[in-house]
């Protein structure tokens, strides 16, 4: 997941070799989405696959996207009109955010860096939404950090929802 070496044109190809319930965690990320968002920031944009379920389900969501791959960054501009390059260690753009929200993206975050990520969208976001393979106490941390909740579980793939 988000290795290096995989191109835009073959991400959605491997990622569902890697993770057959791929498509399942997505559509549970976009499902876990507390209300309506307006403005949503999504972290590790990738080819945009969260973006389009998300607009589809909330067609008047405007997603500024993050992402630190200059491909996928390229790639999803074809499709969508505020993306960024950056990185999810540093701080985050300039809320207030309706939505944060990560599809396999955070938990390549090391402990501190996911908990300090938690922190700053606690102060910028009525909401996050995170999908992604837990291992170990990842979990059980995450939600801890994000005074969230479990909305959603299957073996190693979970997604995380918090309000604030």
């Amino acid at each position: 997941m988000g290795q290096p070496d995989w191109k835009p044109e073959i991400y959605l190809e491997r990622i569902r070799a890697e993770i057959p319930a791929y498509d399942d965690l997505q559509a549970q990320a976009v499902a876990a989405v507390p209300f309506a968002p307006e403005r949503v920031l999504e972290l590790g944009m990738g080819t945009g696959e969260t973006t389009r379920r998300l607009i589809e389900a909330h067609p008047d969501a405007w997603v500024v996207g993050l992402d630190s791959s200059p491909d996928m960054v390229f790639r999803a501009r074809q499709d969508y009109d505020d993306v960024q390059l950056a990185r999810m260690e540093d701080p985050l753009p300039d809320g207030p955010w309706d939505l944060v929200i990560s599809v396999l993206s955070v938990n390549q975050l090391n402990d501190e860096q996911r908990r300090n990520l938690c922190r700053q969208v606690r102060g910028q976001s009525r909401s996050l939404v995170v999908g992604d393979v837990f291992e170990g106490d990842q979990l059980e941390n995450l939600v801890s950090w994000c005074d969230g909740e479990i909305a959603w579980q299957q073996g190693s793939l979970a997604v995380v929802r918090a309000q604030y």
